[in-house]
Formats: C-alpha cells, structure tokens, sequence
C-alpha cells in the first residue's frame, strides 16, 4: 500500500471520482456529451469554445509545468493557485475531529484557515531565532509534538521562502524535518516565492535553486510541493497554482478536485506564460523587482522609526516599526496599503511592504515619515 493510501481519509479508498464528460471521454469532432451550448451568443463572433467545458486537468499546461519545474507530468495537479491546494491537502487527508495539521508561526494563514472550516486540530510549533537574524524551523520541536498530540498530525506546513518574513528556510534542517517524519505525515512546502529566491542564488549563499526541493520528490514519497503563478509571474488574476507530488498523492487530490477546476482562459494565460518567452519576461521582471527591494531597504535602512529590516529574498520586506497601526494609517491617508503583521506570532508592531514600480515605490516614500 502506498503512502497515500495510508494517510488518506478512510473514506476516500471507496470513492468513485465524478466522471465529468471531459474526464470520461475525448476525441470526436461533435461534442453531444456535456449539455453545453452550441455557441456562446453574446461572444459568437469572437469566441473560441468558451461555451465548452475546460479540461480536467490540462495535458498541455501540466506538461509545461512540468518541465518548468523538472518533474513528471504526472507529479502535477494544476488548480485554482496554492489555496485550493491547500484545501484540497486538508480534504483528502484529515479526518475532521480526528487528524490535525502542523504550522509555523509566523507563517501564512490560510493553513489554519482552511484546517480550521474542515474541523482539523492545528498544531503550531513556532519558528525559532537563528545565527543568522532569521527565524528557523524548530524541527526537534516539530517532531515531539509529532510524537505527542493527541490528534495524529497528517499534514506539516513549511512556507519556504517565508511569507511573512521574507527569507529562505535551511534546507539542511528541511531536509531532516523530511526524512525524520518518514510515513508519518506528509510534508507539504509552499514555494510561492521560489523564483524570487533561486534569482539570488549567485549572490546569496542562504537561498536555493529554483528546483531544489521539488527534485528531492524522487527520494521522498511524503514530499508535496506547492507552486503558484500569482507572484513572479504576476498572474495573481488567473488564480493558477500547482501541487507537485508523486503520483499516488496526485490520484488521491484528483479525487477531491472539482470537475472543471480552471477556465480555459486562465489555462490559455498559464501555457503562455510557461513559454521561453514567458519565462524569460518574468526573469527580467524578478530583477527588476530585486532592484527597487535593494533600494528601497538602503533608502529606509537608518529611519529613526525603523527597529529592524528583516532579510528578504522575496518581493517583499518586513519591517518592525515603532507603531505599526500609526504607520499603516499613515500611508493609507497618502494613498499607499501596506499590511500590518502585528497579530503574527513574535511580530509586535511590524509591517509588511510589498514590493512595487518605481513610481510607486517613490510614492510609499514620499508618505514615510
């Protein structure tokens, strides 16, 4: 039995999947078989089959994930961005009242959230200080509390580069977390921010190749990794994500998924953005991006109101603030949001700045105090 088979919800092993009629069947050249329109009329001069159903899962854009991130086309399940992976993570694996999931405060909600409206537990181990100046996973106290709760933990969280604090995880530690929980649980690292991290790995000796982890699926059967197009590709309205697994977590996720998970203009938009030329835009774009991050913390580096600039290798920087609420409201009335991550953990009075153009950049300055 697989490892999947073992952690997966009971119920799960006897589920039939919906079979759609995309799912079910392809090919013909008339399409009688899912009560679609014939046309779209109020777009049928310009429309290109958006009154047909999308595909379950899109062989061309999986493909090109694929290779994108040196895998298996069948180690990708393509869904609506990393939330409905997580979702879907929480769904098939954790028995409500039963299981739980593990976090790492600071660390990005939506793991509890979504643990949270499927009646898992929620078990956080904090990150703790490191050397260096960052907050690391503590991974003996990871595995005790593995070991102790009364809830089986089925699913660990590693938000790797981190959001909210901006910097890459320690792949030593990382791995021993892995290889420690063994068929334990499943060890799901969300690398949102990847890209933006292996742009710097010339520079900076902290961060990692863009396909480090997801190459360490190979070795590790209880490795998910979680991918999306919403922050280096600037795609955030398309809402496409990727988890990549091996193939038995895959069939369990593609239980669960719906039957149409992604519109076929947002599949359209993600196959272009996957190509040569797409990847290319978007390298340019990350450095772009890393230079105003470089000036802008120089910029603010000896502000008398600033008590720390956390270190980033992301599109973003944490800030700890004299007051955080007053400096948000401030901006606000110039007209620039920034987030204030003061309910975090460990994050009295800091504030989140994401990363912007130039010109907006120039304008979060001009309402600093």
């Amino acid at each position: 039995m697989t490892l999947a088979a073992t952690l997966q919800r009971a119920h799960l092993a006897e589920l039939t999947p919906y079979a759609s009629a995309r799912r079910s069947m392809s090919g013909g050249a008339v399409w009688l078989n899912a009560n679609e329109a014939p046309v779209t009329p109020v777009l049928a001069e310009t429309a290109t089959q958006l009154n047909r159903y999308p595909s379950f899962q899109s062989a061309a854009l999986n493909q090109a994930y694929a290779n994108y991130a040196q895998v298996s086309a069948e180690q990708v399940l393509s869904c609506r961005g990393s939330d409905e992976a997580i979702d879907l993570l929480i769904r098939s694996f954790c028995e409500p009242g039963q299981d739980a999931i593990m976090i790492t405060t600071p660390t990005y909600g939506m793991y509890a959230i979504s643990a949270q409206t499927q009646g898992a537990g929620v078990v956080d181990v904090p990150l703790v200080s490191a050397e260096d100046g960052t907050l690391q996973l503590n991974v003996d106290g990871m595995l005790d509390a593995m070991a102790s709760n009364s809830q089986r933990i089925k699913l660990v969280f590693v938000c790797n580069p981190s959001n909210p604090l901006g910097n890459n995880v320690n792949l030593v530690e990382l791995k021993r977390l892995i290889e420690s929980v063994g068929d334990q649980a499943l060890v799901v690292v969300d690398e949102a921010y990847i890209e933006f991290a292996a742009h710097e790995l010339a520079t900076n000796r902290n961060v990692q190749a863009l396909n480090e982890v997801s190459q360490w699926l190979a070795k590790y059967p209880q490795l998910v990794v979680m991918r999306t197009l919403s922050k280096a590709f600037g795609l955030a309205a398309i809402r496409c994500g990727f988890a990549l697994a091996n193939t038995d977590v895959i069939d369990v996720l593609r239980k669960v998924i719906a039957p149409y998970p992604m519109p076929q203009p947002c599949l359209d938009i993600a196959e272009k953005a996957l190509s040569a030329e797409g990847i290319a835009a978007m390298q340019q774009a990350i450095a772009e991006t890393t230079a105003q991050r470089l000036t802008f913390v120089e910029a603010i580096a000896n502000k008398p109101w600033i008590k720390k600039v956390w270190p980033s290798c992301t599109n973003f920087v944490l800030l700890d603030v004299e007051n955080a609420e007053q400096l948000v409201e401030q901006c606000r009335l110039g007209g620039v949001l920034i987030r204030n991550q003061s309910a975090q953990r460990g994050l009295n009075n800091s504030v989140r700045v994401s990363i912007g153009s130039a010109a907006e950049m120039q304008q979060l300055m001009e309402v600093l105090p």
